[in-house]
């Protein structure tokens, strides 16, 4: 009988993720370039068009995700769509975009978690070249009109500066369109595998309007794109794959020698790229470090004995919170109780002015937006697990409400979801439930027996994209590593 958590170290990659429309719509304007590429990545649009004609996920419906996303599609097959059928593709498209754009207005304030990645930056340029093209009327002073203030507000942020790979901004890099190739370090963008940022539509719009036919550019997205033509949000992420799924496995207690062995090739990986005072980013192939997978990476390998310093947890320290990159827009909350957990367990005591900063930053941000919204994942039950996971024999007054508030969303079968079950979701209370009661022993054997059914049966169905990128997708094998890790913990506290 094999071992699922065995089996999962053994096939971490360059990390495994969902595909998503809007990457795999720039692939697909490669035709004059490279019509194997373009070709694969067109079918797989044609095939994956929503039953109201728009692109993006299906569920959750992000407001954010289905623009940019309908958008590039639909670019796409008006300039490469040359069969009967892309015709018809192309008129149910129009009229799902007709609606999209019409009801931006509403449409984008909805999305509790806000924009997705760079949306402020893509939008306007995507906007600009279809009304150019004649798919959508002038937007004018609608609002999809009003984001092109927006990008300028962005750009302002670094003016003087050159867009390189140093710069976040470059894995947006076609945010620049046509007129703003001046603001493009051309020689000094591409990452050293040819992509720029690691990301499959920033590199496909290098390929085909900065370098047209750059063979490395090239060579990188044949590597990226899936046999069905599908593109991700972003490859490779590997450091950021390995340190969530190691990390959701660290808060297991007791796992046996064998188990641990098999983490120890990726835990010298990770401390492999650990900078002193930087960091890490997402893959040990991308030029800029954040402040999540540095604090994850930080966390997980100063449980296991690494020698990596504080110093580059703290050099995202900003006034009143902790950043994720430089030069965003929009604060995160989780990197903020991340961060609260990394310092909690490098021995900072809860008087500590920085832990003090962020449950300052926390208790205010929660004042004034929807309770648990995050700019890097849809579901409020992953920032709220979080936060009890980091609370829990710290503050354990801090985190008792949530406790309560997941206790009294338990669905009957046994699982959570925001808008209808996932494993996904239903793992993450039960990593926070099982952490708690491992010490307070006040929750009911049945809240984790009617969770642990719930994921021994659904173990294996196909994940919601969650997470938010440019678009949204699913980490599969962080997800993967979640469930284990709750189904590990429900049992103890059985």
């Amino acid at each position: 009988m094999t071992n699922p958590i065995i089996d999962l170290l053994g096939s971490l990659g360059p990390g495994k993720m969902s595909s998503l429309a809007y990457d795999t719509a720039w692939v697909a304007l490669l035709g004059d370039i490279d019509q194997d590429l373009s070709n694969h990545a067109l079918n797989w649009i044609a095939e994956n068009q929503l039953s109201d004609g728009s692109w993006g996920v299906e569920c959750p419906y992000y407001y954010h995700d289905r623009v940019i996303s309908t958008l590039a599609a639909m670019i796409a097959l008006t300039k490469r769509g040359k069969r009967h059928h892309d015709q018809r593709q192309i008129e149910r498209g129009l009229a799902a975009l007709e609606l999209v754009t019409t009801g931006a207005t509403q449409g984008l304030s909805a999305d509790p978690n806000g924009s997705t990645v760079g949306f402020e930056m893509i939008a306007p340029t995507l906007v600009d070249e279809a009304e150019k093209l004649g798919i959508i009327k002038r937007q004018g002073e609608r609002v999809l009109g009003k984001l092109s203030r927006q990008r300028a507000e962005k750009l302002s942020l670094i003016q003087g500066k050159m867009i390189n790979r140093y710069l976040t901004v470059a894995f947006s890099a076609e945010m620049a369109g046509i007129d703003g190739l001046h603001k493009l370090d051309i020689d000094n963008l591409q990452e050293e595998n040819g992509s720029v940022g690691n990301s499959p539509s920033a590199t496909a719009y290098f390929a085909l309007r900065v370098k047209p036919g750059d063979p490395s550019a090239l060579n990188y997205l044949h590597g990226v794109i899936r046999p069905d033509g599908g593109a991700p949000d972003l490859e490779p992420f590997e450091l950021y794959e390995k340190s969530w799924v190691l990390w959701n496995l660290s808060l297991v207690p007791g796992w046996d020698e064998e188990t641990l062995a098999h983490f120890r090739p990726h835990l010298d990986h990770l401390f492999k790229y650990w900078k002193k005072g930087v960091g890490v980013g997402f893959s040990g192939l991308y030029s800029v470090p954040d402040g999540d997978d540095t604090i994850i990476t930080f966390d997980l390998l100063n449980r296991y004995g690494y020698p990596v310093d504080l110093d580059a947890v703290l050099s995202f320290e900003e006034a009143d919170h902790f950043r994720c990159y430089n030069f965003e827009i929009g604060i995160s909350p989780s990197v903020n109780i991340h961060a609260l957990n990394a310092l909690r367990c490098a021995g900072f005591p809860i008087s500590h002015q920085s832990i003090q900063k962020i449950l300052k930053f926390l208790k205010k941000y929660y004042e004034t937006c929807e309770p648990w919204v995050d700019k890097w994942h849809s579901s409020p039950f992953y920032t709220a697990a979080h936060f009890i996971i980091a609370c829990t024999n710290y503050d354990d007054p801090l985190a008792k409400p949530y406790v309560d508030w997941i206790l009294s969303s338990q669905n009957d079968d046994g699982s959570w979801g925001g808008l209808k079950p996932t494993a996904e979701e239903t793992a993450y209370c039960l990593q926070a439930l099982g952490i708690w009661n491992i010490t307070h022993r006040d929750i009911s054997e049945s809240i984790f027996r009617r969770g642990l059914q719930y994921l021994t049966d659904n173990f294996n169905k196909k994940n919601l994209p969650l997470w938010i990128g440019k678009g949204l997708y699913s980490a599969d094998n962080v997800i993967r590593s979640a469930i284990l890790s709750a189904m590990a913990l429900a049992k103890l506290n059985l």
